[in-house]
This record gives structure tokens, C-alpha cells and sequence, in this order.
């Protein structure tokens, strides 16, 4: 059951905002993903650089990058070695993890695998939700977004509010969204299909369309720790 701090519409959106990972195949009209770009624009940036870039990927061009990113993910599983030819453009994770981050991420992790009855080492298991990712969920729509190379650091906290916005906003539609860093390994696959140029770099993708209600997976909630454990009160 999601809880609900109050009426207010902002609240529940954000409060029902969840990764989703299954979805109905119903589609998106366009002016409804127009709409909700024009929402998640009025995201701040430094100096309004709006530093975002959006590709949109339904029908033939989204199954096409579908098949090409899961071959790929199927051939490394095969091979190990060839996932050094896949690389992310920037770190989003650390080199080494350290507590209470990695405890977190154990946490999402097998929380969301003991759900879907997937024990540790089951290997055959873990890929097949891996390569969901590069389903987009069965979501109908699919979402990559890129960055000029000549932008700081500071761009991602901007790309971050604009996300934000962008699935706070579909919430407020009906709509369900799941952000992605698990395609940024598959740029060079990715950037060329979606036709981005040789200046921009793969930040994430994102899954966006109806969320299918009665999946067991979508029932998962991760948990969030107390405001008092991230906050010093200054008087």
C-alpha cells in the first residue's frame, strides 16, 4: 500500500512515484509525452543552460534498439571478456563501495530478487531481469537522454531536476516511469541509433508508459531512511 502524506496532488505524485518494471503495452499519445517534456523543462539549471537533450523511442525504433542492446547483453553473458568494449561515459556508481551506500544497494538488490523468487547465484535468473532493463519493461515508450561533452559536472544535478520533474510529472497523468542507468554501458550502441552526434554523451535512459497494476514486481517498494538520519538542524 503506498501511503500518502496528505490530498495535496504534488505530495501524491511523488509519494506514488516508484521504479516501475512491468507495463501495459497501451500507448502514449504524443502530446501527452509532448506535455510532459514541457513540464519537466521548467526544471532549473545553472545559468539556464537547459543543458537536456530527449530522444523518444516507440514503435520500430524503440523493438530495433531492443533487439541490438539485448544481443549485446546476451553476447557478453556468453563472454565475459566483451563487456571491456562496452563502456559508461562517466562513473555513476563508485569504483569501491562503503558503508551505509553498499548496505543500501544489497538491500534494493535482494529485496527486489527474493520477490521475484530469484536466489543468490542463480545466474540464469539474473540476466533474464537483467535484459528487462533493455525491454524497457515492456514499456511502449522509451527514453534516452544526452549531454553536450562540453558541460560540466553541474549539467547532471540540472538533468537530475529535469528527470525529476519529467516522472513527478507522469505520475500526476497516470503514467509510471523507470530511469535507467543499466543502458549507459550500451552507448555506442545506443547514441548512433538514436542518431545523436559526436558530442554528446548517453546520461541515461528511462522506461515511460501505463503501469501494469496486478505485476507482482511493481508491488516493490524501496525503503527510505529518516530525515534525521540525513539532516543537521543549525540554529
Amino acid at each position: 500500500m503506498i501511503r500518502l502524506f496528505s490530498d495535496n496532488p504534488v505530495d501524491q505524485a511523488i509519494e506514488s512515484r516508484q521504479s516501475t518494471r512491468d507495463f501495459l503495452p497501451t500507448p502514449v499519445a504524443r502530446d501527452v509525452i509532448t506535455h510532459l517534456l514541457e513540464l519537466a523543462a521548467r526544471a532549473p539549471s545553472g545559468t539556464n543552460t537547459q543543458p537536456w537533450k530527449v530522444y523518444v523511442l516507440q514503435g520500430a525504433s524503440r523493438d530495433a534498439l531492443v533487439e541490438k542492446v539485448c544481443a549485446a547483453g546476451d553476447s557478453i553473458r556468453a563472454n565475459p571478456a566483451l563487456a571491456a568494449d562496452y563502456k559508461e561515459a562517466y562513473d555513476y556508481y563508485p569504483e569501491k563501495w562503503v558503508s551505509p551506500f553498499i548496505d543500501r544497494r544489497r538491500e534494493n538488490g535482494w529485496g527486489l530478487y527474493g520477490l521475484l523468487g530469484i536466489s543468490k547465484g542463480d545466474k540464469d535468473k539474473m540476466h533474464a531481469q537483467q535484459q528487462r532493463n533493455f525491454r524497457f519493461f515492456d514499456a511502449p515508450v522509451g527514453l534516452m537522454f544526452t549531454l553536450d561533452k562540453v558541460m560540466g559536472r553541474g549539467s547532471l544535478v540540472d538533468y537530475g531536476m529535469f528527470m525529476q520533474n519529467l516522472m513527478v510529472a507522469a505520475r500526476g497523468h497516470g503514467l509510471a516511469t523507470c530511469p535507467q542507468a543499466a543502458w549507459n554501458g550500451f552507448a555506442k550502441i545506443i547514441l548512433p541509433h538514436i542518431g545523436a552526434g559526436p558530442d554528446e554523451m548517453l546520461v541515461c535512459g528511462m522506461s515511460l508508459g501505463y503501469p501494469n497494476q496486478s505485476a507482482l514486481v511493481n508491488t516493490f517498494r524501496t525503503p527510505r531512511v529518516p530525515v534525521g538520519d540525513f539532516t543537521t538542524w543549525l540554529e
